[in-house]
């Protein structure tokens, strides 16, 4: 799954987002032809290159004509994005991000959502930095969105509200319940300032997941502040690539339970259920109990997160009245699915990887089966072609690429 993981080092902001994914390789054509069907005016936006300390990046830049009045409310803000006839996906999200906030603004204030009124976050440049945004992650086809944790910043923030504090009510309010981490600003100077804007949690807490996924990073980009703190690079990064299994030890759980006294066609349900619920792995084995009654022996592997889950299944689909639990330790291999075209046909294998090289290859049964259906040969014979004919194309891979 293609991803983008927002490193917030020195905090967002919506235009910082949108900034770091045109630097990551976003057109900036395809966010003006996006902004151009809103139907908005009396603004203009710029993309220039620059720098913050000694980090290249690119800033987005709009120009616009402070808000006046009240502000606009949720309902403009909706008819402004789904008339402009956007993708369904950035359509929805963009939706999405402004009744988040609107939600987030009612509890603040005490007051109904459809009596919100947006005055920052309503303005022109917000609305351009939400579209913004979720564009450049339709355009890099992101997939997954994640964020690291945010820093706090501190001090007070002029609104339209008057002074708050910092963080802002609203982006406390928005990233509660989301997961995000927030810890303190990383220097004494950023302590100073508002580091997190409202705009960009909300754009964060409508599509993130804030959790560093491990990744095959294929491009990096850095979205630019407006401020240059002379402590840290006021900047945001942004990784893209591949969401990636790493080979590690892990812990998970093991369950174990006798039982001698259960109908045999229950244990193959009760299996079902098991791996229905996210079980890694679930087998019996026979074993001799009390009073020379035969049995088995139910054992579970699973995350430790599931145990609970996993032991409801137990308790309430066997006779068993107690449940063995331990934790223990696996390494797991790195594995892929590596797809060639075989003198057969398009063809599957399941690569296992160890220290970073092939060790084993698996073809894969159902497209070794319809190549088997399709040529004629034996089912047996199109696995021995598979298997040789991959081990081949992985070998001048492996020599093409000898860093990897």
């Amino acid at each position: 799954m293609r991803a983008a993981y927002f490193d917030c080092f020195a905090g967002a902001a919506g235009d910082m987002i949108v900034g770091a994914l045109v630097d990551a390789g976003v057109p900036p054509e395809t966010l003006l032809t996006a902004f151009e069907r809103l139907d908005l005016s009396g603004y203009s936006v710029r993309f220039e290159s620059g720098r913050r300390g000694p980090l290249a990046g690119t800033r987005f830049i709009v120009e616009a004509p402070p808000a006046h009045g009240h502000g606009r409310r949720l309902k403009e803000v909706l008819e402004t994005v789904g008339r402009a006839g956007l993708p369904p996906r950035v359509a929805e999200g963009a939706a999405a991000v402004f009744r988040r906030l609107a939600e987030a603004e009612a509890r603040v204030h005490g007051i109904d959502v459809d009596s919100v009124h947006f005055h920052e976050v309503g303005a022109v440049d917000a609305i351009l930095d939400v579209v913004g945004a979720l564009v450049g992650l339709e355009a890099l086809g992101i997939g997954a969105v994640f964020c690291s944790a945010l820093p706090a910043g501190g001090g007070v923030v002029g609104t339209a509200h008057g002074n708050l504090p910092v963080p802002a009510p609203a982006v406390l309010e928005l990233l509660a319940g989301t997961g995000a981490v927030v810890v303190p600003a990383p220097t004494p100077e950023a302590a100073h300032y508002e580091l997190v804007t409202p705009t960009a949690a909300a754009i964060f807490a409508t599509v993130a997941r804030f959790e560093q996924p491990a990744m095959k990073v294929e491009a990096v980009g850095y979205g630019l502040g407006s401020r240059d703190l002379e402590s840290l690079p006021n900047a945001l990064r942004v990784w893209v690539g591949e969401v990636a299994e790493v080979p590690a030890e892990q812990t998970i759980t093991l369950l174990e339970t006798n039982i001698d006294d259960m109908p045999p066609e229950l244990c193959g349900y009760l299996m079902e259920r098991l791996f229905e619920a996210g079980a890694r792995d679930v087998w019996f084995s026979p074993i001799q109990m009390k009073k020379n009654r035969p049995g088995i022996l139910v054992s579970v592997l699973a995350p430790a997160h599931l145990e609970d889950r996993l032991l409801d299944i137990i308790f309430r689909e066997t006779t068993t009245l107690g449940v063995r639990r331990r934790p223990v330790g696996r390494h797991e291999v790195a594995r892929e699915l590596f797809e060639f075209d075989s003198s057969l046909g398009p063809a599957a294998v399941k690569v296992k990887r160890w220290g970073g090289r092939p060790v084993s290859i698996a073809p894969e049964y159902e497209v070794c089966r319809e190549l088997a259906r399709r040529t004629g040969r034996p089912l047996q014979e199109v696995y021995r072609v598979v298997e040789l004919e991959a081990w081949q194309k992985l070998a001048t891979q492996e020599v093409s690429e000898p860093w990897k």
